[in-house]
């Protein structure tokens, strides 16, 4: 059985990784509509490998009760995956984003 303490732990380090991948996506978005893409792009990258880092913390645990070890769901834990989800939809529709301000951008360039 993983411990009480074990699971929250998983918690907080699963919020920590998918928020900061927030964080540089909010900044992603605000670069690259300020037409700075290359930070844009930068960002979105350091939040890809952010939301990695979440999916190896949660893979440990979910491997864990596929053993069979029994898991207390606490509300902290609820609200890391709600979290994580947050910010995994949140990756992708930056990407749609940023391809929208690069391609506005070029129009713009276009009618000079």
């Amino acid at each position: 059985m993983a411990s009480k303490e074990d699971i929250l732990s998983v918690a907080f380090e699963i919020v920590a990784y998918a928020g900061e991948a927030q964080s540089d996506l909010i900044e992603a978005l605000d670069k690259a509509r300020s037409g700075d893409f290359e930070q844009a792009h930068k960002l979105h990258s350091q939040a890809e490998q952010a939301l990695i880092g979440a999916h190896h913390v949660q893979t440990k645990l979910l491997s864990q009760e596929a053993d069979g070890a029994d898991m207390n769901v606490s509300f902290l834990m609820v609200h890391a995956q709600d979290t994580l989800m947050t910010a995994m939809m949140l990756e992708k529709q930056t990407v749609f984003m940023i391809d929208a301000y690069e391609r506005l951008a070029r129009l713009e360039e276009q009618l000079g």
